[in-house]
């Protein structure tokens, strides 16, 4: 997923890896994964290209034995165990891939063997977000996992898991081939709700930006914090970086007559209308006379002239017909139109 105008939500993760000096990266992609497997088909850009180590990525594969796709978070590890039984790294980190956030995944392992830990959960005090698209926990003064619950109804806690994790390599592979066995496929569910009372799971807490944008809403929401100075100083401008691939496009073209306020502004864009409180990604045409407010627009859009988008959010590479109109009055609109951008 396109964030913060020029990176993908997978840059973070990949970044936090290169910075914490981890050599070996395993990126297990699910369906629909063309675009995730372009954006990842060159590791130098988060400095993987080396001779030990180095950046792999697993698609589902059909086999003899399998010819399923991963039907869960336990059951994606399991189809690429053998990956983990050849390495011969320690530890293992467990990261998602949706998650907008900066951490040293050393300290955590420093804080996991610490505790002798069985299991590391990095976790986060909710602020705004809603508890119940997340697993709560609570934990007692030591730090230790008592009680987890993964997307309750309603929930009094609001200490939530970020999706990240720290774990010894051999417990992983024994924790996971049970779980084949017993046909079980979810992370959280089968291991980490299933063990909490046999095995030492700690929680690491941090106070640094999280931000998860698995919901249209929260993509949005995470998407518009970066027009704040403060949160693009901290990812773009405080050590460590943030990495990503980099396209050869031209510097943005504001044309006479545009008007841009509050707006991050990506490559290869041009600008003919007025932009307000936006984030246009790359390689966007805003035509004559657009009105573009509070709005995210995707790659390679074409805006014709006389639109007028507001509270939306615009699908990459669509094409907006002349004169068109869309404002999400009720929330955040989507929008979708893959009109012919040339005509015959």
């Amino acid at each position: 997923m396109p964030v913060a105008g020029s990176y993908r939500s997978i840059d973070f993760a990949l970044s936090n890896m290169s910075n914490s000096h981890i050599q070996k990266v395993a990126v297990l992609t699910q369906y629909n994964a063309r675009s995730l497997n372009e954006h990842l088909s060159s590791s130098k850009w988060w400095d993987f290209g080396r001779k030990q180590g180095g950046l792999f990525v697993f698609n589902p594969t059909q086999t003899r034995e399998n010819n399923y796709w991963y039907r869960g978070t336990a059951d994606a590890i399991y189809q690429n165990l053998d990956f983990l039984k050849q390495s011969h790294e320690p530890y293992v980190v467990i990261a998602s891939g949706d998650g907008i956030y900066k951490l040293d995944y050393n300290k955590v392992l420093e804080y996991h063997i610490a505790k002798r830990a069985d299991v590391t959960v990095v976790c986060t005090d909710a602020k705004e977000e809603d508890v119940t698209r997340f697993g709560v926990l609570r934990m007692n003064e030591d730090y230790r996992i008592e009680e987890f619950e993964e997307k309750p109804m309603a929930s009094t806690a609001n200490t939530i898991s970020t999706g990240i994790y720290v774990i010894r390599r051999r417990q992983l592979i024994e924790m996971i081939e049970r779980c084949a066995q017993e046909d079980r496929y979810d992370f959280v569910k089968d291991i980490l709700i299933r063990y909490k009372n046999l095995k030492r799971i700690y929680g690491y807490k941090i106070d640094t930006y999280w931000s998860n944008i698995s919901t249209v809403e929260s993509y949005y929401k995470t998407n518009m914090d970066f027009l704040k100075s403060e949160v693009r100083d901290y990812f773009f401008k405080q050590y460590p970086e943030v990495y990503s691939k980099i396209d050869d496009n031209p510097p943005a073209k504001y044309n006479p007559g545009s008007q841009v306020k509050n707006s991050l502004i990506s490559s290869g864009c041009i600008i003919n209308g007025q932009v307000e409180n936006s984030i246009l990604f790359k390689k966007v045409y805003v035509g004559n006379n657009c009105v573009i407010k509070n709005s995210i627009i995707l790659n390679e859009v074409y805006l014709g002239d006389n639109t007028h988008i507001e509270n939306c959010i615009v699908e990459s590479r669509d094409t907006i017909r002349a004169n068109s109109y869309y404002c999400g009055e009720d929330g955040i609109k989507v929008v979708v139109e893959k009109n012919e951008r040339y005509a015959i």
